[in-house]
């Protein structure tokens, strides 16, 4: 991979460490009840539940996106599902209150770190929206890294620690975190995120209907110079 591709990792993950949901929540609710340490084992559960969906999306994409990787339908597809994902999350009505009175993440152990890794895994993986966020996006990135098995890997290991290391800051931040986070705060996060989600969607979409050519720096270089 290429600094590029590092850089725009390392954003990805720091922008979903603040997509609003139970597992947000949980997170800095278990930091505050249990301490840093109980919210790092959650923390580690929900990477681990998307690693899962990540190699359950990677394997059952993989070989179709390699037979139309050089298809530009394929960037409307996946600009089609980052704008619908944009749209989801812009128009989500869920709020702070509703989130935190669900019972799945209500924090019921002391001190057993082995039953909060599970409860992690399983929050997380019992979302089947962020299974198709995952998959959309392999199918978004994948065709640009020629469906290349080091590079994918590489490019989500980025993201997930990205992900994780911003988590800890959240951690270690919670109770200021939490006073916070008002119900006008989480709209306007959920809001912001579901615009860039757009954004990068439509973008893709159009980059399908641009020639190679046309997007190449070195290509643009040449015409200047003449």
């Amino acid at each position: 991979m290429d600094f590029y591709e590092i850089k725009n990792a390392v954003i990805l993950g720091f922008f979903l460490s603040f997509m609003i949901g139970p597992v947000f929540f949980m997170l800095i609710q278990t930091s505050i009840l249990k301490g840093a340490r109980a919210a790092i084992v959650f923390n580690l559960g929900v990477i681990l539940g998307d690693i899962a969906f990540i190699v359950i999306a990677y394997l059952g994409s993989r070989h179709l996106l390699e037979r139309i990787k050089d298809d530009p339908r394929l960037f409307f597809i996946g600009g089609l599902i980052l704008i619908i994902y944009g749209l989801i999350t812009y128009f989500d009505k869920s709020n702070k209150k509703e989130v935190e009175s669900t019972p799945l993440i209500d924090i019921d152990v002391k001190n057993n770190y082995v039953k909060l890794l599970f409860k992690g895994f399983f929050l997380n993986f019992i979302n089947i929206g962020v299974l198709g966020f995952w998959l959309g996006l392999i199918v978004v990135i994948g065709p640009t890294l020629d469906m290349n098995p080091n590079h994918i890997f590489w490019y989500f290991t980025t993201i997930l620690i990205s992900y994780f290391i911003t988590d800890l800051g959240k951690i270690l931040l919670a109770k200021k975190l939490k006073k916070k986070l008002t119900t006008n705060v989480i709209y306007r996060i959920k809001k912001t995120m579901g615009i860039l989600l757009i954004i990068f969607g439509i973008g893709l979409i159009l980059k399908g209907f641009i020639p190679k050519e046309k997007l190449n720096i070195d290509t643009l270089i040449e015409k200047v110079d003449k």
